[in-house]
């Protein structure tokens, strides 16, 4: 069955498929990570009252987050820089509320 004809089955069961043909960057949030997918085939399939997204392809990074404002990868970071342990950068970055170069700062001040 080609493209075509499967798009008419769905379209006679009230399926209605569309193509996001210019999407850059798919980004899902969880509590404790953000999965990015770069350069994704997006589609939505719209039945009854209902969209479903399919997100194909790309590239995806995965990035664990310590709270809302501060990833883990920002934590090493401000840990390496200021030659501080991870959970000194932690304290840091929250007392900063998430801001590298301030983090770095208050930590070289001591």
């Amino acid at each position: 069955m080609n493209s075509r004809t499967a798009r008419r089955m769905m379209q006679r069961m009230g399926m209605e498929v569309e193509e996001i043909r210019d999407a850059i960057q798919v980004t899902i949030k969880t509590p404790n990570k953000e999965i990015i997918i770069d350069n994704p085939e997006v589609s939505i399939t719209k039945m009854q009252d209902q969209k479903i997204f399919q997100i194909m392809g790309g590239e995806v990074t995965e990035r664990k987050i310590v709270n809302d404002l501060i990833l883990e990868e920002d934590v090493k970071l401000v840990a390496q820089q200021a030659n501080v342990s991870i959970d000194v950068a932690r304290k840091a970055l929250e007392s900063t509320n998430g801001d590298l170069a301030q983090a770095i700062l208050l930590l070289g001040q001591r």
